[in-house]
């Protein structure tokens, strides 16, 4: 008896991957949505029994789409896989009635050992599947759609090494993407700390054909808070104090981050030792002093808050336009 399947995520990149992981012996009819708001209507004309459903979406996010979800007892099982992999954002969808929780990029064998737990598919695991190259709408690969997804995945487990550091949640956003020219940059992010003192640290890292920048932006504002979260011996704020909180939370989110990528592409990054790139500076002014010697860059912005709290950073990695190819011939090998 055929199963029908829907796939909500509003990245197609994304979308392509979760198609590829479902098991070729599986008898399904698929379907896709790009946003909550999208899946509550397919979910109403009866194209969900099985609901694939994705966390961080414009419109209605996964959050929203399953507390309605609950709310009107709609009638779809509903496996969320996603790149946030906090504990906390397990705990909150199970709550709200959710069969499972998968990580990105999706593990076909653990995706079969659920389906199967719930009774839906009993058949071997297969090296892939057909679906993604006869149903899916997309009809190749958005390069910063790519990038987008790579990213999603990187935020959610450098998200998720601070959130159990800190003992806090922390919110996730959809990364900013973009393909600019180098000089350029400062004007892509400015309006986030506009008129804002900021710290940085910027850290280099390179393997065979890729290399790139991680650089953390702090609101100078924040410090404070940060320093209270950290539980240091003392909190008394001090220049040595925000130095040391600078460079704790960079080691955690770029480390976490870099790991996360090597993993996606298939490559080892050496990382250059981490050095502060300015302290109670302009941005615009920081960031001309980090990035000129490169032409053009693909910078991918993620916006970290955490929750209940006045605490926001931002951590940018950026790629020389030499790299992003080899980058995209790899993240594409794994859906085509």
């Amino acid at each position: 008896m055929t199963t029908s399947v829907l796939i909500c995520d509003d990245s197609g990149f994304a979308r392509k991957q979760m198609a590829r992981s479902i098991p070729e012996g599986w008898d399904v009819d698929v379907s896709y949505a790009k946003n909550g708001e999208e899946a509550l209507e397919m979910i109403a004309q009866g194209k969900a029994e099985v609901m694939f459903l994705d966390l961080n979406m414009p419109v209605l996010d996964g959050y929203q789409t399953m507390l309605r979800i609950k709310e009107q007892d709609l009638p779809t099982m509903v496996i969320i896989v996603s790149g946030d992999v906090q504990p906390e954002a397990r705990d909150r969808m199970m709550k709200l009635g959710a069969l499972d929780f998968i990580r990105k990029p999706v593990d076909q064998a653990k995706l079969c050992q659920i389906l199967s737990q719930y009774g839906l598919y009993e058949g071997e695991v297969s090296v892939h599947s057909s679906i993604a190259m006869v149903n899916t709408p997309e009809k190749g690969v958005d390069k910063l759609d790519a990038y987008r997804e790579m990213a999603n995945v990187a935020m959610g487990q450098a998200g998720d090494k601070l959130a159990r550091l800190l003992g806090v949640f922390i919110n996730l956003p959809i990364p900013n993407v973009n393909e600019i020219a180098s000089t350029e940059l400062h004007m892509a992010i400015a309006e986030i700390h506009e008129n804002n003192s900021v710290s940085a640290i910027s850290q280099g890292f390179v393997s065979a054909g890729i290399n790139g920048e991680a650089l953390l932006i702090f609101n100078d504002a924040n410090f404070a808070s940060m320093v209270k979260l950290l539980k240091y011996s003392s909190n008394n704020l001090t220049e040595k104090l925000e130095l040391e909180a600078l460079m704790d939370i960079s080691n955690i989110l770029v480390g976490a981050c870099l790991n996360a990528l090597s993993e996606q592409l298939d490559v080892r990054f050496s990382q250059n030792h981490p050095i502060v790139l300015g302290r109670h500076c302009d941005l615009k002014q920081l960031l001309e002093s980090s990035i000129s010697r490169w032409n053009k860059v693909v910078a991918i912005e993620i916006a970290y808050s955490i929750e209940d709290s006045d605490i926001h950073f931002d951590l940018m990695l950026m790629f020389p336009d030499t790299a992003m190819e080899m980058i995209f011939q790899k993240l594409v090998n794994f859906v085509e």
